[in-house]
């Protein structure tokens, strides 16, 4: 068979069971003589994110790929793929490379070069007769240890070189492994956990990946002790325990900025411990026990006092184990349950004027407040996007199941959104799927709600629309009096309806709820949704910045 055919073949082997595409390159007719339907993008970065959401909500058990040209494809996707690479993603990454006798000569685009920055690893096919083992290398490295995206450059010269059939028959699925921490280490960090006066639980995307969330409510119910999630763990942890602490990102819920202050441990598992704008930054002072399956995160920003390398299921069960060799749940915590419930009551008392607000136009946190009282979060995939929505959204919506929530943002490709929700469509039909936008993220990638149009995926995608950027308010104070560099505008009901989905666009608090109904319904029916929610610019955030 011919090294294109033969690529289709493997990725038919590992699971893939669509190729998201754009604009045009040998495997994508080769995926679908194949049976892999392909999903063609209206621009690569977004079909990365599509591949980047269906790779979170499958938990990378299910090959997720993207495919693109040479030259300006390669080009465009690159914003995707830093996303998918700052976030973990597991995906392969298939752009076609330029043949191989000027793949090297200015100014052409080398992805193999460019990309090295933000894959696990990059490798070029040399010849027909090593696409069996550079293909393996690159899956066996995406989904071992820290997961991340792969990329295999295919050149054109190379597409319909014969490979014996024989070197493909012999192919076999990627098989990955995992392992757990020192047992003696784990019985220390153990014990220290068990001793401490007020210890939280700090789990990141890990658990995620690790489908670890079962031992890790075991643990904290265990210990009594409270859990914040990171931003792309949001959902690893029921949002609606009694031991919930919320997210710790950009902005901050109130029981989680106050635990961490007053913390003496704090257990990380699953997490990198990055200092960063959009991760909550650890208060000096405490003792950290950090378990992570990336030997690169331990004591990169913090020192680690009792470090951990393995995965995170498994480390979270050595846990179990040592703490109820050590006498099981430690005295004294009798009372942390009633004393979050007062922390998260006086926080959302703060904010229930704005999460309540009549004002017209409408406040976003209204926005927010209505989906979650109209929509079951069961029922729901949730993503933001950058900046005000992902501000907003992420300290207040409750996410209560795995991977009901997709958070992201290390790297900032404002509508990122869009993508990540057409993916998880793809990944479980069944799901209520949704992304909050703003008007200046609709004007980056708007234009894919299409591909949701066109290719099955009825999303509903929730743009607020305060006309401006609001967020940028106090960077852009001159330029806006003067030229009103801050002002945007367009009607995006009326585009969401041009490019053939439902939508509706809504001014008034009243009818907020039913609106939700409406697209909820819609979806369901098979057309995607787009609601256009005319806001006010609001720039008020939940202790943002306060642990940075």
């Amino acid at each position: 068979m011919k090294v294109v055919d033969a690529i289709a073949r493997i990725l038919k082997i590992e699971g893939a069971e669509f190729l998201s595409a754009y604009p045009t390159t040998p495997v994508i007719e080769a995926a679908a003589k194949a049976d892999i339907r392909p999903v063609l993008c209206r621009q690569e970065r977004v079909g990365v994110g599509i591949a980047d959401g269906y790779a979170r909500v499958k938990n990378g058990k299910t090959l997720a790929v993207f495919c693109m040209q040479y030259g300006p494809g390669a080009e465009n996707a690159f914003p995707g793929v830093a996303t998918a690479y700052s976030d973990s993603t597991p995906m392969l990454i298939l752009p076609l490379g330029h043949p191989r006798d000027r793949a090297q000569v200015f100014p052409l685009f080398s992805s193999a070069r460019t990309y090295a920055s933000v894959t696990k690893s990059v490798e070029t096919v040399a010849t027909g007769g090593q696409i069996g083992d550079v293909m393996r290398r690159a899956i066996s490295l995406m989904r071992m240890g820290r997961p991340g995206p792969v990329m295999v450059e295919i050149p054109a010269d190379i597409v319909n070189e014969d490979v014996p059939d024989a070197l493909i028959e012999a192919y076999r699925p990627v098989k990955a492994t995992s392992a757990g921490a020192n047992v003696r280490d784990v019985e220390a960090a153990a014990r220290v956990l068990r001793d401490a006066r007020r210890p939280v639980i700090h789990a990141g995307q890990g658990v995620l990946y690790a489908e670890a969330w079962a031992e890790l409510r075991e643990l904290a119910e265990l210990l009594e002790a409270p859990v914040m999630t990171t931003m792309e763990a949001k959902s690893a942890f029921p949002e609606d325990h009694a031991l919930a602490l919320g997210t710790g990102g950009p902005s901050v819920t109130g029981p989680t900025l106050h635990y961490l202050r007053e913390a003496d441990v704090v257990f990380g598992i699953g997490c990198s411990f990055t200092r960063h704008g959009m991760a909550a930054s650890l208060p000096a002072g405490k003792t950290i026990i950090h378990a992570t399956n990336d030997e690169r995160d331990l004591n990169k920003n913090y020192v680690a006092d009792h470090p951990l390398l393995g995965d995170a299921r498994l480390v979270l069960r050595q846990f179990l184990e040592a703490v109820k060799s050590q006498g099981g749940r430690p005295r004294g915590r009798e009372s942390v349950r009633a004393e979050l419930e007062r922390v998260r009551a006086a926080w959302l008392t703060e904010w229930k004027a704005i999460l309540e607000s009549p004002e017209v136009p409408l406040n976003p946190y209204r926005v927010i407040t209505e989906f979650m009282r109209t929509i079951d979060p069961r029922d729901a995939i949730v993503t933001h996007d950058s900046g005000s929505p992902r501000d907003q959204l992420l300290p207040f919506y409750r996410a209560v199941s795995p991977r009901t929530y997709l958070g992201w943002g290390k790297s900032h490709a404002l509508g990122t959104g869009l993508g990540l929700a057409i993916g998880a469509k793809l990944a479980v039909p069944d799901k209520f799927c949704v992304n909050f936008m703003g008007d200046a993220a609709f004007g980056m990638t708007g234009l894919d709600f299409e591909t949701a149009v066109r290719g099955g995926a009825p999303i509903c995608t929730v743009v607020l629309n305060n006309s401006a950027m609001a967020i940028e308010i106090p960077h852009l104070v001159v330029s806006h009096d003067k030229y009103g560099a801050r002002d945007i505008g367009g009607n995006y009901a009326d585009m969401g309806r041009a490019m053939g989905g439902w939508s509706e666009r809504v001014e008034k608090p009243g009818d907020i709820a039913g609106a939700f109904a409406r697209a909820r319904k819609a979806t369901e029916g098979g057309q995607a949704a787009l609601l256009e929610f005319i806001t006010s610019q609001e720039t008020r955030f939940s202790n943002r910045g306060a642990l940075r």
